[in-house]
């Protein structure tokens, strides 16, 4: 028996997790909860980390990363398609930079 993959971009393909994903797994490992207090937690950490990007701020959760802004000026662009020149605005980015502790959990060697 063969079991098909998703695709990498769907849904609850092997290797991603979406949001509703991430509540099941904070669910399962905390049955004492109930789902909608995890939703309604997780859906107001992500709220103030980007209420606070949109005002300027940088979130730090140690051990784990660091959000931020980053501001991109305009700039002259081309179309690839026509190889004409637009203008594109200047524009912010968010921007993620791991933690050491994350980094490190990330690249330990596997065990042979």
């Amino acid at each position: 028996m063969t079991v098909a993959k998703a695709p990498a971009n769907e849904p609850g393909a092997a290797g991603s997790m979406i949001k509703s994903e991430l509540v099941q797994r904070i669910a399962g490992q905390n049955p004492h909860l109930y789902q909608r207090d995890i939703e309604n937690i997780v859906n107001a950490v992500l709220g103030e980390i980007t209420a606070a990007l949109a005002r300027g701020d940088r979130v730090e959760l140690r051990g784990f990363g660091a959000f931020s802004v980053k501001h991109r000026p305009a700039r002259t662009g081309r179309n690839p398609r026509t190889g004409a020149h637009v203008s594109v605005d200047q524009k912010s980015v968010p921007f993620f930079k791991t933690g050491k502790e994350m980094r490190e959990r990330l690249n330990k060697s596997a065990p042979v």
